[in-house]
């Protein structure tokens, strides 16, 4: 993988455990040659993972909506920042410039671009690995969700093995890098379905 997306939130909570994290997942994709594709801003855990990777050497692509840069938060320090239209091209963009998909702890947008993620997996989209870091716990109570879906019957045992999670960065990454494609909704036919 040659650059990853990270999906992250903008907030800075006060357990400063997520802003560590942020700082640890850019320094270490900096360490392993792993470029940053990120929503370009330089708040809260956003800002926390494009600096660590800026200051550890590592390239940093930050795509934000124009709306967001009006705001003043854009990060003007990224190796490049893209401004787009919306939220659409926006994740449009991450999905073209990325090998993979990485969530580490966020809000509701940061919920919205994994479930994306996973989704455009599953139909075929892409056929990137999707992988979600559990720091402290954040995601499991998702984690379970998650596999409540596949034992109901919504997600379906095929598409089952999509999101690849761990609680540690290095073995996550290690299992995104060894992801192998599934059988999308796009190859299989009404019977499968």
């Amino acid at each position: 993988m040659k650059r990853i997306a990270v999906y992250c939130g903008s907030a800075t909570p006060t357990d400063p455990v997520y802003i560590e994290t942020a700082q640890h997942v850019g320094r270490t994709l900096a360490s392993r040659g792993i470029g940053v594709v990120y929503g370009g801003g330089r708040l809260g855990l956003m800002g926390a993972v494009a600096d660590a990777a800026l200051d550890a050497g590592g390239e940093v692509i930050g795509v934000i909506p124009d709306a967001l840069v009006g705001t003043e938060v854009a990060h003007r320090g990224c190796t490049e920042l893209h401004i787009v239209s919306g939220m659409h091209e926006r994740k449009r963009m991450f999905t073209d410039l990325s090998d993979g998909f990485l969530t580490i702890p966020g809000g509701v947008g940061t919920m919205d671009e994994l479930w994306e993620a996973i989704s455009w997996a599953q139909l075929g989209y892409h056929n990137k690995p999707v992988g979600l870091l559990n720091a402290a716990g954040f995601y499991n109570e998702l984690i379970a969700f998650k596999q409540h879906m596949v034992e109901v019957g919504f997600i379906r045992p095929a598409h089952a093995g999509i999101m690849v999670t761990d609680a540690a960065l290095d073995p996550l990454l290690d299992k995104m890098a060894a992801y192998r494609p599934h059988a999308t909704i796009f190859s299989m036919k009404a019977d499968d379905l």
